[in-house]
């Protein structure tokens, strides 16, 4: 891994032989360990690089480590950066506070124990990780980025819409339907609307009811594709950009505490705080009672409980997947249990000796920030899952999606003894577009063609963006005659739009292979589509411009 690649940290002590020692234990291939004997060039050094953690040594000529902290504290580029003091000359608890209200987030004493040592510093890193993959995943996701922007105003615009479709969710999951069986009785009365309209005697009286209930249709139609394409448990963002909490926000903490003095300690401390709402469980066992019916957004706990420990907590509720950040505040510990417990995923631990309000309102924002950098990281990755299913430049479905969507229209055909037709289409000659005139010419025919094919289509048809200039889609509950008619319209309108391009007018004409699975009979999703591409090789080869059909026997 080139060094420039690699995890920085900065030790910090006057003596070459603690450097010596210190770099030894740490050495790791992805880490990079940066030496500094006095807090001068400490100082100069944070300017210059980024730090994943900083160990400070207390006791230096010139600046001690507490001033250098206090200074890198005022900065808003340093003010960040984690400081680990290391001291050997007090253990007084008047010492160890001063280091915490200086900034730093823990204290080692020398001689260091090398495991107590690497854990920590292991702990650090990892969290360093993940704010640069997150960066990372925020570079690769600048349209998403300007999305969530946006967001703020969709919700006001669409609100109505929002809560139509979040009820219609409900009823759904509370009936136990399906949104594909939803679609099979929308499918009847649409079709029966188009035959009414296409009979063209409706009476005067009934011409705006007609129009009334097929606006009413292609809106359950498309609240009926966004459920088949969007999570039911899928978050809604209010906001771009960092969403990590703030204090001045609601917060809810519970606090695992069988000792009535000390969770009195923590909310004398707390009460000032509105913001801040405390619970108090006294087991482990009431502690999952609350969690299985409440949210919490911070989990305080002593670590020796009358029905187990912090360790025997930590690992049930990674074992349930809960993501609650845990912070351990006890009496009883040293640093291997600490070392332990952080290890196991607790965000933080504290002695109850150095609890006081600086020092938990600290730990409490701290938890909160690690907790939005994973939201952040679980939204950022539920953004990629999305796009994955997008053609970037039609806007259409993918090949990814049209396999899914293939197999799940399959199996509902073999449910309900329907029909399923596959257009499989082609732009004839595009290579001689993009070789004339450009790619971005060609693009620019291709996002044109993909409106023409979505307009085309009906709501609960799935088109797709197969690759490169071929194109697929999915009729449901649609037999062979059928799909060939509405093959043919689309071909016709194709052959006669104007593709315009600057001060360029193209005529393209395009090519479709059609197979269908009838009604009651056998077949997979792949057979499907190796008949419509058979369907679409002999359109090419017979000249272009046409649509021919292929049945089950392979006959046109």
């Amino acid at each position: 891994m080139p060094t420039d690649e690699k995890i920085k940290i900065l030790v910090v002590d006057d003596r070459p032989e603690n450097l010596m020692a210190i770099e030894g234990v740490l050495e790791q291939p992805e880490l990079s360990i940066v030496t500094a004997t006095s807090g001068n060039e400490a100082l100069g050094l944070v300017l210059k690089h980024t730090f994943a953690l900083i160990l400070m040594d207390v006791q230096m000529p010139g600046m001690d480590g507490f001033e250098v902290a206090e200074l890198m504290r005022g900065s808003e580029k340093t003010r960040h950066i984690p400081i680990i003091f290391l001291t050997a000359i007090s253990k007084e608890e008047t010492h160890v506070f001063t280091g915490y209200e200086k900034g730093g987030v823990d204290y080692l004493f020398k001689p260091l124990d090398p495991l107590i040592l690497r854990s920590k510093v292991n702990v650090f890193v990892k969290l360093f990780q993940q704010r640069k993959k997150l960066q990372q995943n925020n570079a690769e996701l600048s349209r998403a980025v300007a999305e969530l922007e946006a967001v703020n105003r969709q919700i006001r615009e669409q609100q109505k819409s929002v809560i139509e479709e979040e009820r219609l969710k409900v009823l759904l999951q509370m009936a136990g339907t399906t949104a594909h069986e939803l679609s099979q009785p929308l499918m009847v009365l649409m079709g029966n609307v188009q035959l009414m309209e296409m009979d063209g005697d409706i009476p005067a009286h009934l011409a705006d009811r007609v129009s009334k209930i097929t606006a009413a249709a292609n809106r359950i139609s498309d609240i009926v594709k966004k459920i088949q394409t969007l999570r039911h448990d899928e978050p809604r963002t209010y906001a771009g950009g960092k969403t990590i909490l703030k204090l001045d926000q609601q917060v809810s903490i519970l606090s695992i505490e069988d000792k009535d003095e000390d969770f009195a300690k923590v909310k004398q401390i707390l009460q000032d705080h509105r913001q801040l709402k405390l619970t108090r469980v006294k087991s482990i066992g009431e502690a999952f009672d609350r969690l299985e019916n409440e949210c919490f957004d911070l989990i305080f706990m002593d670590y020796l409980l009358p029905d187990g420990t912090g360790l025997d907590f930590l690992e049930a509720i990674n074992s349930k997947g809960m993501e609650t950040q845990v912070v351990v505040i006890t009496g009883q510990g040293n640093e291997l249990i600490a070392s332990r417990i952080i290890q196991a995923g607790a965000c933080d631990y504290l002695p109850k000796a150095k609890v006081s309000g600086k020092v938990l309102l600290r730990i409490i924002s701290n938890a909160l920030e690690k907790a939005g950098l994973k939201r952040e990281m679980r939204m950022a990755q539920e953004k990629l899952a999305e796009m994955s299913v997008r053609d970037e430049l039609t806007g259409m479905f993918n090949r990814r999606y049209f396999q899914e969507a293939l197999e799940r229209e399959i199996s509902g055909a073999q449910r309900y003894g329907h029909g399923l037709a596959l257009c499989m289409i082609d732009l004839d000659h595009f290579k001689r577009v993009n070789d004339t005139h450009g790619h971005l010419c060609g693009d620019r025919v291709l996002r044109e063609f993909g409106r023409l094919l979505d307009d085309g289509i009906r709501k609960y048809d799935v088109g797709c963006r197969y690759g490169g200039e071929e194109f697929a889609v999915i009729l449901p509950d649609t037999p062979l005659e059928k799909a060939v008619a509405l093959c043919e319209r689309f071909r016709e309108r194709v052959k006669n739009h104007e593709f315009t391009y600057e001060n360029l007018t193209l005529h393209i004409t395009t090519s479709v292979g059609v197979a269908a699975r009838p009604a009651g009979g056998e077949g997979t999703g792949k057979q499907l589509v190796d008949l419509a591409d058979k369907a679409l090789y002999q359109a090419k080869s017979q000249g272009r411009d046409q649509v021919v059909r292929l049945k089950n026997n392979g006959e046109s």
